[in-house]
């Protein structure tokens, strides 16, 4: 028993050494295997193009034309002549105020024209008589002054009695309540038998013209600053053609189909938001745009020719905040470079300071690659990203 002990354990010693034999063999196998080559990355390669730049701007839609009816004769309303939500031609007839008091007026005002008028005939006669007397000394000057004067007066009265005339007529005109504008009409504020009262502060109905539709849109003074500098430095190009032209994206984001010009912007920045308002103008024959709409309208800036574009994945933030890149330099080693970001466009960052044409920027595989180290660049494929477009523009940074 003693002797069969003791072959097992022999046996075991055995093994162990065996195996600790075949390890220190595979490790000095692993310690003479030929060292690893430098990290792949993947880079792309600087090329100035020529971007053409637009921002996105938040704005309202209001009316082309809005006028509030109301009357201008105060009356009972006798009948509404209108269908609400209607679209209705400038001189057509909306409401009808009672016209009798103002009828009367009118007659009046007629009878007492051809009084003053009747009036004249005499005071004429009587002062060409006494025109030619006062010649032949049969009257006095003091006579013929008086019979001067009398004809002046009714003269006067006539003239006083024809615009008396002319105010009643045009008072009685405007019991006939009328459209000032084309355009499509709203709701009616008041029902037949309702009192009105001339000049009102209610509104009878609003009358609101939308073929054209204005945009009203805000950019801070900031950002306008910036892009004057841009086109005085030569940075950003641009004509009175291409400055003028904005296009819409709804409230939905479906862009709208027509583009718009822009008019005019304010000389005066708002004190409390620190912006300015830009005015473009839509043709909408669909009537597609209805006032107060929320849209954003993307308002081209100008033309960068040398534009320098880097993949919004090439680019990280150092602890100060800084934009930087990393860039396969000579002999393949990394560097590390501190850039200046104008504004995004696309997908990618739009670069005015830091990097040149031919810079190789790394976009995959940062992780291995360490500023001083040696790495393989190969050219980056794009394969699920879109290429930015050339006519389109981002937000600013």
């Amino acid at each position: 028993m003693q002797f069969t002990n003791r072959a097992r354990l022999i046996t075991v010693t055995g093994l162990l050494l065996a195996g600790m034999v075949v390890a220190g063999c595979g490790k000095k196998k692993d310690a003479g295997a030929p060292p690893q080559g430098p990290p792949e990355v993947a880079v792309v390669t600087i090329q100035p193009q020529r971007v053409a730049l637009t921002t996105e701007l938040p704005g309202r839609t209001s009316s082309y034309l809005i006028a509030e009816v109301r009357p201008q004769v105060g009356g009972i309303i006798q009948k509404r002549l209108f269908t609400e939500g209607t679209d209705v031609k400038a001189g057509q007839v909306l409401y009808q105020i009672d016209p009798s008091t103002y009828q009367a007026a009118y007659a009046s005002a007629k009878a007492a024209l051809v009084r003053a008028e009747a009036n004249l005939i005499p005071a004429r006669l009587r002062e060409e008589r006494f025109r030619d007397l006062v010649k032949v000394k049969a009257v006095s000057q003091q006579d013929y002054d008086d019979a001067h004067a009398a004809l002046k007066q009714a003269e006067a009265d006539v003239a006083s009695a024809k615009a008396a005339v002319e105010t009643a007529r045009i008072n009685l005109a405007y019991t006939r309540v009328t459209a000032p504008i084309s355009g499509r009409i709203g709701r009616s504020t008041v029902t037949d038998g309702a009192l009105a009262t001339a000049n009102q502060a209610q509104a009878l109905a609003t009358i609101q013209q939308i073929s054209s539709m204005y945009v009203d849109v805000t950019q801070s003074s900031s950002e306008l600053l910036n892009l004057k500098r841009n086109l005085a430095s030569g940075l950003l190009k641009n004509g009175a053609a291409a400055q003028a032209k904005v296009n819409l994206l709804l409230e939905d984001g479906t862009p709208y189909v027509l583009p718009g010009t822009l008019k005019f912007s304010e000389v005066t920045v708002d004190q409390s938001t620190g912006s300015i308002t830009l005015r473009a103008v839509f043709p909408n024959p669909q009537q597609t745009l209805l006032p107060g709409m929320f849209v954003r309208a993307i308002v081209k800036e100008g033309v960068s020719e040398q534009a320098i574009l880097v993949p919004q994945r090439g680019v990280s933030r150092n602890p100060n905040g800084e934009a930087t890149a990393l860039v396969v330099g000579a002999g393949d080693k990394v560097e590390q470079r501190v850039i200046k970001v104008v504004r995004t466009v696309g997908n990618n960052w739009l670069v005015n300071d830091g990097l040149k044409a031919g810079d190789r920027v790394i976009v995959e595989g940062i992780q291995r690659a360490k500023p001083g180290t040696q790495v393989k660049a190969v050219a980056f494929e794009a394969k699920s990203e879109a290429a930015p477009a050339v006519a389109a523009g981002g937000n600013k940074k």
